[in-house]
């Protein structure tokens, strides 16, 4: 009755589609999604909890863009993670000094041919943190009192995406001036995501040392810092208008003393000669300009 039993209760398992452990392989990790900081070593796990096969075969594959390629086939490590990587019992991989690259998902294939459930499978998918780089940075060397400026902060390569702080005078502004005493005033505005430190109002007090600072959680860097001068009036507007207005007049000063060395406008003189022929009187006679004495055209009678 007993063996009865137990192959019914197998048979209404089965029929359910519900297998013992005892009859398939079986597969579980500790984390589906891991996260690592780049150049440090990371563990990722395929942990069998049942098995029968003595020796079950082993894969895992990485998939990236929706490509897969072989991580570990034919009892050994392949594709870019040949000289970087090792199979752990029972079957987890060990990944040294992790790359940005090595972000993507990885499948643990586990096939027992001697169990009634012979394959499954397990995803995992992997982030590799980057540290930010120095971001660069940009702020104005000079502005106006009353009018509105921007400072710039720009970082690429850390992964995940870093937020950003701004600091003055080695000082952090807080994302929002009304909760500083000191800076209740102020007008500024700074976006966490883009780096941006808008000023819609300048103030006198706003001038001195700035810098940036980009951080995840691989770490941070921070540009060096860069000075912004507050003027009451535009000083280097008004020296640029000046310094352009002086090479104009320069150029313009050079060009008429080279004219004139070229005679361009050079008049003729009184000595020079310029003689205009008399016009002549219609009807009149004078005779032959030749003729040195008085002619008699006509006789006299006394």
């Amino acid at each position: 009755m007993a063996i009865a039993r137990l192959v019914a209760c197998f048979v209404l398992y089965t029929s359910l589609g519900h297998i013992p452990s005892s009859f398939g392989v079986i597969l579980r990790t500790t984390d589906k999604t891991v996260w690592a900081n780049e150049f440090e070593s990371i563990e990722l796990t395929c942990l069998i909890e049942s098995i029968s096969t003595n020796n079950p075969r082993i894969e895992w594959k990485k998939i990236k863009n929706g490509v897969p390629s072989y991580v570990y086939f034919q009892n050994r490590i392949a594709g870019d993670l040949e000289h970087r990587a090792q199979l752990r019992e029972p079957a987890n991989i060990l990944i040294f000094n992790t790359t940005r690259s090595d972000t993507a998902e990885y499948r643990c294939e586990v096939a027992a041919i001697d169990d009634q459930r012979d394959f499954d499978e397990i995803l995992i998918s992997l982030a590799v943190r980057v540290k930010p780089v120095v971001p660069r940075c940009s702020v104005p060397e000079a502005v106006t009192v009353g009018t509105s400026t921007e400072l710039r902060c720009l970082e690429n390569e850390g992964f995940p995406a870093p937020q950003y702080r701004w600091f003055h005078n080695n000082e952090e502004l807080p994302q929002d001036p009304k909760n500083s005493p000191k800076l209740v005033n102020s007008s500024y505005s700074i976006n966490p995501d883009t780096g941006g430190l808008k000023f819609r109002r300048v103030r006198k007090e706003d001038a001195g040392e700035y810098y940036c600072q980009a951080k995840n959680d691989a770490g941070h860097a921070q540009c060096p810092p860069l000075m912004m001068e507050v003027y009451d009036v535009d000083i280097l507007g008004i020296f640029l208008k000046s310094f352009g207005a002086l090479i104009v007049f320069v150029c313009l000063t050079g060009s008429i003393c080279h004219s004139l060395r070229r005679g361009c406008f050079h008049k003729k003189g009184h000595n020079e000669n310029n003689y205009n022929w008399p016009a002549q009187t219609d009807g009149v006679d004078y005779g032959d300009a030749d003729e040195g004495h008085f002619r008699h055209k006509s006789s006299f009678i006394i």
